[in-house]
C-alpha cells in the first residue's frame, strides 16, 4: 500500500520509521517532511495546510492512506476534506480535534461531562480578565484558547506577572490568534503524565504512559516548550491510578465525544496531573504528541498498519496490541533561542554514534548539500534500553556529538 504521511517534525520522522517497518507499505511519501524524513520516505514540498494539493496529489498517486498528524490540518478539517475526496485517512475529524483546537471547548466539555479537571474561567474581554486575576489565589495558569504549537500556556506565580502574561497573549498576540481568548485555571499540584490512546470511537487501547519536560530549562525552569525531552513508561503511573483513569477520564472522554457527535477516531493525548485529590486531565491533544511519540512508538511490537486500520474500521477490539517490555527515551536538541527568538540556518555535525541511537529529524533541512537547522527543536536523540538509567547513560554518552551554533539541550531528563 502507498502511505503519505502529512508533517515534517520529529513526531512525524517517529511515525514515517514505524510505518516502514510494516510489510504492508509499499511505499512512503511524507508533506512536507525533513531532512531525516527524507530518508527512510519521499518527501514532497507541500504544506500541511494546503489541502486541495494534498487530496491531488493523494489521488495522482493513488494513495492508499493519509496519516495527519499535526495539530492545524485535524483542526482545520482535513481528515473531512479526504474523507469526502473519497481518501482513506487516520485521524480526527474536525468535530473531534476541536478537544485541542479550543481550550476554552474542551474545559467546557469536562465540566459537562463530570471530567475532573482544574477549576477555570474563559475570557475573550482583556479588562474583565484582568479584574479576575487581582483577586486569584496564586500560582495561576494562563492558556491561550486556540493552538499555540504547545507554548501557549504560562504558569505566574503572582499578580504581576500574571498581568504581564495576560497582556501578551490577549494585546500584544504573543501566541497569534490563538489568544483572542483565554482561559485562566487553578494551577494544579503533583507528578504529570502523558498517555497516548488508539481509539475507533468507542474501543481504546493505550500506550505506555510517558512523562515529558515541558520546561526550556533544567529544574524545569525558564518557559514553557513543545517539548524538551522524554521517557516511556513512567513508573509512577501505577495499575491503580491507570484504572482510576480509564474509569473517570479516559472512557468517559471517548463516550462523551460520541454522544456529542463528535467521534474521535485515531490518537488522543491525554495529559494527565496525579494530584493528592485523584487525577486530573490538563489538556487533550488530538494527536500524537511530540516528543513523546519518539519514546513511545519505537516500543510498539505490533504492526503499525493494522493498528491505524483497527482505528479507521471500527476493529480495534479484535486486535492485540503488544509493546517491547523496555524504557523509551529522548532528549531535545534545541536552538539556543528557543522557544522565543529562534534563528535557524546552522550547519549542523553529526559525528558516528553507538548503534543504540535512533537521531530524529524535528527541525533540519538540506541546504546546498549542508545539514542546517530550520526549527526551535532541532533533533531528538533516542534510545531504547532496559532501564532509564541505562537510557540516560546511552544519550548523554552521545549526545554532545551533535554540533551547531547556540545549540542546548536540557541535562536532566528521566531525573525526577
Amino acid at each position: 500500500m502507498k502511505v503519505l504521511v502529512i508533517g515534517g517534525g520529529g513526531r512525524e520522522h517517529a511515525i514515517c520509521c514505524q510505518l516502514k517497518k510494516s510489510k504492508k507499505v509499499t511505499k512512503l511519501y511524507c508533506a512536507p517532511g525533513n531532512a531525516g524524513i527524507a530518508e527512510v520516505a519521499e518527501c514532497v514540498p507541500i504544506s500541511v495546510l494546503s489541502f486541495e494539493k494534498i487530496i491531488e496529489f493523494a489521488k495522482t498517486e493513488h494513495i492508499d492512506l493519509v496519516f495527519v498528524a499535526p495539530d492545524d490540518p485535524l483542526a482545520l478539517g482535513l481528515v473531512n476534506e479526504l474523507e469526502k475526496a473519497g481518501i482513506r485517512a487516520f485521524g480526527p475529524t474536525k468535530e473531534a480535534a476541536i478537544i485541542e483546537g479550543s481550550k476554552a471547548f474542551s474545559k467546557d466539555f469536562m465540566k459537562r461531562n463530570s471530567i475532573p479537571t482544574a477549576s477555570y474561567e474563559v475570557f475573550s474581554d482583556f479588562e474583565k480578565a484582568k479584574q479576575y486575576l487581582e483577586k486569584f489565589n496564586y500560582p495561576v495558569v494562563l492558556k491561550a484558547d486556540g493552538l499555540a504549537l504547545g507554548k501557549g500556556v504560562l504558569i505566574c506565580e503572582d499578580e504581576k506577572s500574571a498581568l504581564l502574561g495576560l497582556s501578551q497573549i490577549m494585546l500584544d498576540k504573543v501566541f497569534g490568534m490563538a489568544g483572542s481568548s483565554v482561559v485562566i485555571e487553578e494551577f494544579l499540584e503533583g507528578k504529570e503524565v502523558t498517555v497516548l490512546a488508539f481509539t475507533d470511537g468507542e474501543t481504546v487501547k493505550c500506550m505506555p504512559a510517558s512523562q515529558d519536560h515541558k520546561k526550556a530549562f533544567d529544574n524545569d525552569k525558564g518557559l514553557n516548550t513543545g517539548g524538551m525531552g522524554a521517557f516511556a513508561p513512567t513508573l509512577t503511573y501505577t495499575e491503580e491510578i491507570a484504572n482510576e483513569t480509564l474509569d473517570n477520564i479516559i472512557l468517559p472522554t471517548i463516550s462523551a465525544l460520541s454522544r456529542e457527535n463528535r467521534t474521535f477516531k485515531g490518537v488522543i493525548y491525554f495529559g494527565l496531573m496525579l494530584t493528592k485529590n485523584g487525577v486530573k486531565v490538563i489538556e487533550y491533544n488530538a494527536r500524537f504528541g511530540d516528543p513523546e511519540t519518539q519514546v513511545v512508538l519505537p516500543l510498539l511490537k505490533t504492526d503499525f498498519v493494522n493498528v491505524v486500520d483497527a482505528c479507521i474500521d471500527g476493529t480495534l477490539s479484535d486486535l492485540s496490541i503488544e509493546w517491547e517490555n523496555k524504557t523509551g527515551f529522548c532528549v531535545v536538541v534545541a536552538s539556543g533561542g528557543y522557544p522565543s527568538n529562534v534563528v535557524k540556518g546552522y550547519p549542523i555535525t553529526i559525528e558516528p554514534m553507538s548503534k543504540d541511537i535512533k537521531i530524529f529529524h524535528s527541525g533540519t533541512r538540506i541546504d546546498n548539500g549542508v545539514l542546517v537547522t530550520n526549527g526551535g527543536r532541532v533533533l531528538c536523540v533516542t534510545t531504547i534500553a532496559d532501564n532509564i538509567e541505562q537510557a540516560r547513560q546511552i544519550v548523554y554518552g552521545q549526545i554532545d556529538k551533535i554540533k551547531f551554533t547556540d545549540s542546548r539541550y536540557r541535562t536532566d531528563i528521566g531525573i525526577k
